[in-house]
């Protein structure tokens, strides 16, 4: 059994991504990791990050991107194909620029794989979500936020990525170009393992955080609606309440241990809480994220205390066999 990495990123140090931390969580897995790495601006140093990790089993591939013929987000989607579609391994572990394994779940995917190997009624395998906000001592218990994802799946030229690259579908006769296409498309079959992707993708200092949602909103809605939207935005991303989430008591992937030495926006953390309450005295307008509101909250509520977590009316890309 043959193991493949695969990724897509750019810009990754420039917006405080993981990106060598990502890599470096699943190295030890794979035979090779595969990186489709978009020409970034000038002071980016993405490059120069996955370089350092000094690992034989990297192979980087220099895309430019084009926001034009793949808009509304497909770009990362048509990255991350061009990424997964030079993997050679029998099964394909896509991580993207945000997200880390433990190290302790490395064996237990192992062996989930090699129990499917022959079972080809399995396309992919179903991972459990860890969604940190804020800091790395705060995550999202919501049902707001998606709890599973596919994130290993097999080397099927059929299969895709798609939509804004969250996930994966079996597209047979696919044009390469719209990734958001639902019609002919085919939900992969797949397997639970008992692992963790632990998501920092919001986890950094809050003005990086406000240039990242920025960036985001240019990929997925172009120059002028991101110009416009954020005229009027403050320089830093307000996290809200993080009294609100579950605090975090396990460990985090070792390869992330001097990342989170290097937290230092907590102080600015402390503040918007001191701003949130000062607002709520006053009964000032408060602008709440998805997962603060009333709706969400009570919906969580009802999946955790009575559901063993799991979610009402929740979309799922996937066929759970």
């Amino acid at each position: 059994m043959t193991f493949s990495g695969f990724t897509m990123v750019r810009n990754g140090t420039r917006y405080y991504y993981p990106i060598k931390q990502a890599i470096a969580s699943i190295l030890p897995l794979v035979d090779e990791f595969v990186v489709a790495l978009g020409a970034s601006d000038p002071d980016d140093r993405t490059f120069e990050e996955i370089q350092s990790i000094g690992s034989d089993k990297i192979k980087i591939i220099h895309t430019v991107w084009d926001l034009e013929k793949y808009p509304r987000g497909m770009e990362h989607a048509h990255q991350t194909d061009i990424a997964k579609n030079a993997c050679k391994g029998d099964w394909l572990f896509y991580v993207q620029s945000d997200e880390v394994v433990h190290e302790n779940d490395l064996p237990k995917i192992r062996q989930r794989c090699e129990e499917l190997l022959h079972d080809r009624s399995i396309e992919g395998l179903l991972f459990k979500y860890r969604h940190f906000w804020g800091d790395y001592d705060h995550y999202i218990t919501s049902h707001a936020w998606y709890a599973n994802e596919i994130r290993v799946i097999r080397n099927d030229p059929d299969v895709h990525s798609w939509e804004s690259a969250q996930s994966f579908r079996r597209i047979p006769n696919f044009d390469g170009i719209h990734y958001r296409q639902k019609e002919g498309t085919y939900k992969l079959k797949v397997a639970r393992v008992d692992a963790y992707i632990n998501h920092y993708g919001w986890v950094r200092p809050p003005q990086y955080m406000q240039n990242k949602c920025k960036a985001m909103e240019v990929i997925h809605r172009g120059q002028d609606v991101a110009e416009a939207r954020f005229k009027q935005e403050k320089p830093e991303f307000h996290f809200g309440d993080i009294s609100l989430l579950t605090k975090f008591t396990g460990t985090h992937p070792s390869v992330m241990d001097e990342r989170i030495q290097l937290c230092n926006w907590t102080d600015q953390l402390e503040r918007q809480q001191n701003h949130l309450q000062e607002a709520r005295k006053e009964g000032k307008p408060l602008n709440k994220h998805k997962h603060e509101r009333m709706k969400y909250r009570i919906l969580t509520f009802i999946e955790q205390h009575f559901l063993g977590g799991r979610q009402l009316f929740s979309f799922k890309n996937y066929r759970l066999k």
